[in-house]
């Protein structure tokens, strides 16, 4: 929760800086989020490339756990279009777009800005910090009242990272690889939907 927190902390200073006029008002056409949309990729490829134990784990999953990524993802698109049923001034693919995001507001929410604009992005930064704070919240409720795979479908792409040690606490360690799993491919997925959803 801490992490949701910082990256809240300096969305706001970056909107009270814009306000007080501190920085060059032309500062967002300058490409610079595209870069740094560029240095996200970069990292999330080696974070992935340089741990070899998340591809080992996979082997061990078992055949039926294995559509979990699935069903969050279509779950959550249909969640999105429900939302856009009582948006109307939101069209179908601007809501499947933040849907998209399954909580990795960094880069989802950068994508989103640099096709949709900054008030969409904002949307989408604020709709997936909330997803994972209400999973690092509520992952104990979720385990007891729905099962222990409702806080790893909670998480969306959190899982394999910052919401797995509560997911793990609410659910049991054996858990463990089918949250990693699910993380690795839900997070995968990300750049892929989100970008199909701001081209339409």
């Amino acid at each position: 929760m801490k992490g949701s927190l910082v990256i809240v902390a300096f969305f706001a200073l970056g909107v009270a800086f814009g306000r007080m006029g501190l920085l060059p008002a032309d500062l967002g056409d300058t490409g610079l989020s595209f870069y740094a949309l560029c240095a996200l990729m970069f990292c999330v490829g080696v974070g992935l490339g340089s741990d070899p134990q998340t591809l080992r784990n996979f082997r061990t999953l078992s055949p039926r756990l294995m559509l979990l990524p699935l069903g969050t993802l279509v779950g959550t698109l249909a969640g999105s279009l429900f939302a856009c049923l009582l948006l109307a001034h939101r069209s179908a693919a601007d809501c499947l777009a933040v849907g998209s995001g399954f909580g990795y507001y960094s880069l989802s929410s950068i994508f989103i800005t640099e096709y949709k604009g900054a008030e969409l992005g904002t949307v989408a930064l604020l709709a997936n910090v909330v997803r994972e704070m209400l999973t690092l919240l509520l992952a104990p409720f979720l385990a007891r009242w729905f099962g222990p795979l409702a806080p790893i479908s909670a998480g969306g792409a959190t899982t394999m990272d910052t919401t797995l040690p509560v997911i793990l606490q609410a659910s049991g360690n054996r858990f463990a690889v089918v949250s990693v799993y699910h993380g690795f491919l839900v997070d995968f997925s990300v750049p892929f939907l989100v970008t199909l959803f701001c081209g339409l």
